[in-house]
Formats: structure tokens, C-alpha cells, sequence
């Protein structure tokens, strides 16, 4: 089995199915995690840290803040200019950030803070944060009360980012401490061709044998199958939306 770093470095492989596969974040939990910095009047200069295909960058955007989009895969970033016109892409990660000290308002990480060192990563973000700055940790994650969508768990396998939000606060280092914490219920209308493309863009889906990932794509058939995902019919996947907020002292 693939360890966590080339799990962590395998999405570049399936971007084309990570862009079409994964859904974009709510704006108000883009607009929720920024709101200390609205309050201080100016534009925020935000980096989207693993950026990935830019789906909280293109959020971002639309809530009104300067971003610069960070990703240690040079191959998703190419996807992302190809979708989000204008964006200065850097590669990079959360331990070592390509930007000068104290030049942004917020870092947030999308999808992404359960790959990360997290004492290395909060220096480094505290580094290139100003004072009252912004550490903004999300993540998108299927609604599991929802039979089928469990059971499509059960085959792909959970997630990193799932088992770790499963034991509570995402850990952070210093100088981060005390966060607030907000959640989000929503669902995504999902074709058989993007439930699959959702999960051919997971980790262990991308690292895999052939064998295994076979066999995943049977199973998942079948269920998509069993809850009528056949065809171009739409079925809703129902998510959760989790956001910390955290303040550089």
C-alpha cells in the first residue's frame, strides 16, 4: 500500500477526474472563514495552500479576495489555469511556502491539512501571515447517515481527511490556538460519470493495483446501479461542510 506521502502527491494523475469528480465549497463557508478580515475594510490577499484544481480558489474569487493558489503538483496547478483565469499559481506546500514573510491576510487549506506536518505547516503559516491573520482549515465530506452514500465509503475505503475529523479538532501547532468551528448541510447532483470520476480522484483510488481498483469499480457499478445513477439520470450526493477558523496571535 502506497505511505502518505505519495498518497498525498498522487491526485496530479487524475486531475481531469479530481475537476470534474469534486464539488466546489460553499461560499459562505469562503465568506465565514474570511470575516475577520472584512472587518478591517481592505480586499483580503488569501493563498489557497494545496490548492489542487482550484475549487476553493475559484470560491475565493468570488467572495472578493486576492488569491494566490499553492499546490506541491505542478500538473494540477495546469489544471487549474486552464479553469481560473488570472490566478498566480506557485508550487509549494504548507511547510514551505513560496511567499514573503507577513504578505497575507489568510492561508486556507482545503482538503488538504490531514497531509501536512502540522507543527511545520502552522510555523510556516504564521510566517507568512500579518497580525489577527487568518488560518482557515476545510473540507467537504459525504453525509454518512445516508445509506448508500456509506456504503459507497465501504468500497472506496475512508479517507485520511475522514478519519482524521472522525477523532475531532484538526491539530494545529503553534502559534495557533483557541478557533471556532462552523458546519454546513447541503447536496450535489451527481451523474454516474462524475460518481465515478469522484472516486478515481481519491487517494487510494489513484495508488492502488489494478487488480483493487477493479474490483472497486464493479462494486461501485452495482450500487450505482441500485440507486438509479444509470444513464445521464441525476442523483443527489449529500455532503457536510466543516470549517475551522483560526487567528495568528
Amino acid at each position: 500500500m502506497a505511505d502518505r506521502t505519495e498518497m498525498s502527491r498522487s491526485f496530479g494523475a487524475e486531475a481531469a477526474a479530481y475537476e470534474a469528480g469534486r464539488p466546489d465549497y460553499p461560499l459562505e463557508a469562503v465568506e465565514w472563514m474570511l470575516e475577520p478580515i472584512r472587518r478591517s475594510g481592505h480586499t483580503p490577499r488569501v493563498a489557497d495552500v494545496g490548492a489542487g484544481t482550484g475549487k476553493l480558489t475559484r470560491v475565493a474569487l468570488a467572495a472578493g479576495a486576492e488569491v494566490v493558489a499553492v499546490d506541491p503538483d505542478a500538473r494540477m496547478l495546469d489544471t487549474l489555469r486552464a479553469h481560473v483565469a488570472g490566478v498566480p499559481t506557485r508550487v509549494g506546500t504548507a511547510e514551505k511556502l513560496p511567499l514573503p514573510d507577513g504578505s497575507l491576510d489568510a492561508v486556507l487549506v482545503a482538503q488538504a491539512w490531514h497531509w501536512v506536518d502540522p507543527e511545520a505547516a502552522s510555523a510556516e503559516v504564521a510566517r507568512v501571515l500579518g497580525d489577527g491573520g487568518v488560518l482557515g482549515l476545510v473540507w467537504n465530506l459525504r453525509d454518512e447517515n445516508v445509506d448508500w452514500v456509506r456504503r459507497m465509503t465501504e468500497v472506496m475505503t475512508p479517507s485520511n481527511a475522514e478519519l482524521m475529523l472522525a477523532q475531532g479538532t484538526p491539530p494545529v501547532g503553534p502559534p495557533f490556538g483557541e478557533f471556532e468551528h462552523r458546519g454546513w448541510t447541503w447536496s450535489r447532483p451527481m451523474t454516474r460519470e462524475t460518481l465515478f470520476a469522484m472516486a478515481r480522484s481519491r487517494s487510494y483510488s489513484a495508488t492502488v493495483d489494478d487488480a483493487t481498483r477493479a474490483r472497486m469499480t464493479a462494486q461501485l457499478g452495482e450500487l450505482f446501479d441500485d440507486i438509479g445513477a444509470t444513464g445521464d439520470a441525476v442523483v443527489e450526493l449529500p455532503y457536510t461542510t466543516e470549517a475551522f477558523r483560526f487567528l495568528r496571535p
